[in-house]
Order: structure tokens, then C-alpha cells, then sequence
């Protein structure tokens, strides 16, 4: 027995494949995405085979989900105020235009020991109103500087989401529909497993209980994988090429699953439709009598046996 399950890879609850029939698929899979990093990878432990590498997963959300942009152990530097950085730059300009004023009244000194006149007065008094305009616009051209030191923080600090760009430590977004993004993964995983992969991947705090990963083909038709299926697996057996099914996530309250027979018809429009309801309808009124005119000769049989034996 043991022989036997060794050379099955389990796929799914109650659900196995023989390996050489999963390293078949696998080998087709590798062709297909040959020198891409798509490319899967398999060993084996202790006569268990495992595929590991990347799964590329769609987008399919409806509403809208929440996005942690930062590590919450993540310890965050602390930023300059622009309180604080008027206070230094005021002070800054205030010792400048301190020691500017103390030269000029020591130049001031020396120009009246030598007898210099009230109008040289005057200019050095206008020179002064100068140098404190100078010092006074320097200390605002550093505050712009400062200023644009903080917004340059916080475009350092932004986190890129499929190209949608944040400010803030969380954020709510939903994910263009079908855009896709990719986990590494292995065989063993299970969907369950999976979408906690995926969730903390992006610090997605939406319960990963809302969401499913589905099957979806280019037919329409679309399967929910079970919690203990193996999305890796399902892959590779349902093979590489994307334009013919692909693996999305999606909520599980929005979506329902369809089959082969239905996936067949909703791709054609709503007068072609509306025949085939018509149609259907049709179809259920004739099984409907023959299913009528069957009982009827059943009951017709089994009186006329009642009858026979009556009269016995």
C-alpha cells in the first residue's frame, strides 16, 4: 500500500494523480516558459515528489481592500517638524544678524573717533538694514529648503502597489481586474495556504476568509479550488498557456461557479440567449408529458391489476 501512494502526488482532498502523469505536464509546462522565471522546479523527499515556484495569480476583487503600506515593526525615523525647522533657521538668523549688527557699531565707532560725519552715519545705518534683509532672506530661502527636504521624505516613503502609489500607512484600493501578480509556492500548499501567502505578501488585512481562488477558463467556465486542493498542482495539470485558463482571486460572497454546459452559452448575446431559454422551456414541456403520459400507464396497470384481482 505504501508503494502505491508513493508514486501519487495528492492534489486535492481524496484526490491523487500518478506521478509519472503529473511530471508529464510538468515537463510541457517548463517548455512552454523555457528561460522565463516562471519556470517550476521539482525534488523529492522521502519518496514524496514537491513542485516548487512561482503561481501567477489574477486579480478579480469587486470592492475595494484594505492595504497595510508598512511594516508595523517597522521603526519609524523620526521627521524634522516644520515648527522645529523655523525655530532653528530663526535662530540661525537672529546670531547672524547679531554678530552683523555688532560689526557695523564697531565700524561705527571707528568712523566717529576719526571724526566721521552724521550722513556716513547714515549710510553705515543703511548698509546695516541690509545686511539684515540679507541674513533674513537666506533664512527664508533655507525654510523653503527645508520644506522641500520633508516632501521629499514622503516621496521616499511611498509604497507601489501594480503601479498605484500611497502616502499614507494604510490605504484602501481595488486592484485593476485582471491585473496579475505572482507567489512562490510549492505542491504541498494548499489553497488555504496559498491565500495567506498571497494576503501577507501585499499586508492585505482583509480576513482571508472572504476571498477564494478559482479556475477560470476562457469558455466561461470558472471552479472554486477547495480549501485543501493544491493550486500549484491544478496548474500544472490543467497546463502553462494562460489565453486558456487562468487562477483568480476573488471574493466568495460575489461569485458563483459555472459549468461546462452553462459556460457554453453565455458568451453569445441576449436575443441569441433569450432563443435558448425559449428553447429550454420547449424542451421541459415535452419531458414534462412523457414523464405525465408514463405515470398515466403505470397507474393504468397497476388498476387494472387491482380490478382483475378484485374480481377474483
Amino acid at each position: 500500500m505504501d508503494s502505491v501512494d508513493t508514486d501519487e502526488v495528492q492534489i486535492g482532498e481524496n484526490k491523487c494523480v500518478s506521478k509519472c502523469t503529473i511530471l508529464s505536464h510538468l515537463k510541457t509546462y517548463n517548455l512552454y516558459y523555457e528561460g522565463q522565471a516562471l519556470q517550476l522546479r521539482h525534488r523529492e523527499e522521502e519518496g514524496e515528489l514537491i513542485i516548487e515556484g512561482l503561481l501567477n495569480v489574477f486579480w478579480g476583487v469587486r470592492r475595494p481592500i484594505r492595504l497595510q503600506m508598512q511594516d508595523e515593526k517597522e521603526a519609524g525615523r523620526p521627521r524634522p517638524s516644520l515648527t522645529s525647522s523655523i525655530d532653528d533657521v530663526t535662530t540661525v538668523e537672529n546670531e547672524e544678524t547679531n554678530q552683523a549688527s555688532t560689526s557695523i557699531e564697531i565700524t561705527a565707532a571707528d568712523d566717529q573717533s576719526k571724526g566721521s560725519s552724521g550722513e556716513e552715519a547714515a549710510e553705515e545705518s543703511t548698509h546695516s538694514d541690509r545686511v539684515v534683509r540679507t541674513w533674513s532672506d537666506a533664512g527664508g530661502r533655507r525654510i523653503s529648503g527645508r520644506r522641500l527636504g520633508i516632501r521629499r521624505v514622503k516621496r521616499h516613503h511611498r509604497c507601489s502597489f501594480n503601479g498605484h502609489f500611497y502616502n499614507h500607512k494604510t490605504a484602501v484600493f481595488t486592484p485593476a481586474f485582471g491585473s496579475v501578480t505572482n507567489v512562490r509556492i510549492n505542491s504541498c500548499m494548499t489553497t488555504a495556504q496559498v491565500m495567506r501567502v498571497l494576503l501577507n505578501k501585499f499586508k492585505i488585512e482583509n480576513s482571508p476568509d472572504e476571498f477564494s481562488l478559482y479556475l477560470v477558463h476562457t469558455s466561461g467556465e470558472r471552479h472554486q479550488l477547495k480549501p485543501n486542493d493544491h493550486p500549484l498542482a491544478v496548474r500544472v495539470l490543467q497546463g502553462p498557456c494562460e489565453q486558456v485558463s487562468k487562477i483568480f482571486l476573488m471574493e466568495m460572497d460575489q461569485v458563483e461557479e459555472v459549468t461546462y454546459d452553462v459556460a457554453q452559452y453565455i458568451k453569445f448575446e441576449l436575443p441569441v440567449l433569450q432563443g435558448f431559454v425559449t428553447k429550454l422551456q420547449e424542451e421541459e414541456e415535452r419531458e414534462m408529458q412523457k414523464l405525465k403520459r408514463r405515470y398515466a400507464e403505470m397507474r393504468h396497470i397497476i388498476k387494472k391489476y387491482m380490478r382483475s384481482l378484485a374480481d377474483t
